[in-house]
């Protein structure tokens, strides 16, 4: 069963599958639609780019039947502004001949137009966990009719910091519930959450993270400092045929920044990172989708939110500090059955960094001589005047994939205890406390049967 009429949908999703040019499922497609259909909850271990998106909404969309009840059914969570629109339009384009509400809601917009949008009365809602928090807390938002819940992007809501919303969101969640749970990669705090909230989860990994995609192939230079990586990138973007569509991802915001003011391709460029404002944001990745500007500068943050085909070549101007981060990036070009470029810049500093990643995929990436009309400058960034990576820290990272012969040993700080919060996480946990009106006697009888 490969083929999207196998699975018996109803005809109003099928016209619009057909319509959007869809023939064949993906692997991840074909596992999760019975046991999504089937109320089981539900995990789901998939690559970047392997349609996770359309593999949990088509059961979904399935099962749902019209009602024109007000508060939503469906609670889909996202870890970033740009997935929760990108999870919106997928929804919109497979229910043209279904009537269905959805929204999606997130921070960097205004609140008030959203509660309006709520208090029309919804199906679907799609957002951040803090939005949807704030929602909830203003009693705008009523989840207690919610029967799926999916967390979409999982693994990077959870090193995002969202742990604290999620605890609270679920609070106002009926505890009878489908879980619906997809990641790229699987680590001990998914493992927590997948232990705290679902309940006998079907489990289904298509392929881990750490496997190079045979679409893409990959190259390294090893480049001294920033200023001579800039260099190289405007020697190699000259060749704007072969270089038709870059994504460029860096480690930093002030990076980004400094990058798209350095290169000599400014007209024909956008950068987008969290302090960019979301209408700046929308604007830039419309403008590199539609080719008006052939070059895209972003930062990790939103590595899970461009969905883009067509992507000639990805470049890691910067060896990102997590080696599942360099997987996420790359699977963004060799989509749709195109043949992709990788092209990962590396340092001195850099180099134990790039071990890693080539320990995740047991896969040494090719290396390629720095090109003589490459002028290597001696000019430095404050950052790189700063001491060298901490070794130490590096062998104590929280993220670690489990895996087979392609991955190493986790840490010992990633053993099966349960994570503990970090100070940010606190912070987080501090502002975004259970209300007081919500259980209190509850919530201290259980503290004090703890002691």
């Amino acid at each position: 069963m490969n083929n999207f009429e196998d699975l018996k949908i109803k005809k109003q999703l099928l016209n619009a599958i057909d319509e959007l040019g869809f023939i064949k499922t993906t692997p991840i497609q074909q596992e999760s639609y019975s046991p999504i259909l089937g109320g089981f909850d539900f995990v789901g271990i998939a690559q970047t780019g392997t349609g996770k998106t359309i593999a949990y909404l088509l059961p979904i969309l399935q099962d749902l039947k019209f009602s024109d009840q007000h508060h939503p059914r469906v609670l889909i969570l996202a870890p970033t502004r740009e997935l929760v629109i990108q999870i919106v339009e997928q929804i919109t384009k497979l229910t043209p001949y279904i009537s269905l509400r959805v929204l999606g809601v997130f921070g960097g917009a205004k609140i008030q137009p959203q509660k309006d949008a709520i208090s029309e009365g919804l199906d679907i809602i799609v957002g951040t966990p803090r939005r949807l928090y704030d929602l909830a807390i203003s009693n705008v938002l009523r989840l207690q009719s919610i029967k799926k819940l999916v967390i979409d992007e999982v693994d990077i809501m959870l090193d995002f910091g969202y742990k604290t919303q999620l605890d609270n969101l679920f609070d106002y969640l009926p505890s009878k519930r489908q879980n619906i749970l997809f990641s790229a990669t699987m680590t001990d705090y998914v493992d927590v959450l997948i232990d705290d909230f679902l309940v006998n989860p079907v489990k289904k990994t298509i392929s881990i993270s750490g496997t190079p995609l045979e679409s893409i192939s990959q190259e390294t230079y090893t480049v001294p400092n920033f200023y001579t990586k800039v260099n190289l990138l405007n020697h190699l973007l000259a060749d704007k045929p072969k270089y038709s569509k870059v994504l460029i991802f860096v480690g930093t915001k002030k990076n980004a920044d400094r990058l798209f003011e350095t290169l000599d391709f400014e007209s024909e460029m956008a950068v987008i990172h969290s302090s960019k404002e979301q209408n700046h944001r929308t604007k830039s990745i419309e403008k590199f989708e539609y080719d008006s500007c052939r070059i895209l500068i972003a930062t990790d943050v939103i590595a899970r939110g461009i969905d883009i085909d067509k992507i000639s070549t990805v470049i890691s101007f910067d060896t990102p500090f997590y080696p599942e981060n360099y997987i996420h990036r790359i699977g963004r070009t060799g989509r749709a059955d195109e043949q992709g470029q990788s092209i990962l810049l590396c340092s001195e500093k850099e180099t134990p960094l790039k071990d890693e990643i080539e320990r995740l995929m047991n896969y040494t990436i090719p290396f390629i001589e720095l090109p003589d009309e490459v002028e290597q400058s001696t000019e430095l960034t404050p950052e790189e005047k700063d001491t060298p990576i901490d070794q130490e820290e590096m062998n104590n990272k929280k993220l670690r994939i489990q895996g087979g012969a392609a991955f190493h040993e986790k840490s010992a700080k990633n053993s099966k205890e349960k994570p503990k919060f970090k100070a940010y996480e606190k912070k987080l946990k501090a502002k975004y406390k259970k209300p007081i009106r919500r259980g209190d006697k509850t919530l201290n009888l259980k503290k004090k049967n703890k002691k």
